[in-house]
């Protein structure tokens, strides 16, 4: 998928863990784990919005598209 998610880049920034930000938004760590991975297939709004609250971002901050051909299961 073309839509890549910058989740470790803005945990770093702001010398926050997976964990802390689980306890922050009330989202699990296998969810916030399959998002960081790349795996997830969709983001709804509330969480991408409970996201940027926590760290203090903008959702293209979080989320990125990047040229190139769709995923397979895309097609």
């Amino acid at each position: 998928m073309p839509i890549r998610v910058h989740l470790d880049d803005l945990l770093a920034q702001r010398g926050m863990t997976l964990s802390e930000l689980s306890s922050r938004v009330g989202i699990t760590l296998a969810n916030l784990s399959i998002l960081k991975t790349g795996k997830a297939r969709a983001v709804r709004f509330s969480t991408l919005d409970a996201l940027c609250r926590a760290l203090d971002c903008q959702p293209g901050d979080l989320l990125r598209w990047e040229d190139g051909p769709p995923e397979p299961d895309e097609m």
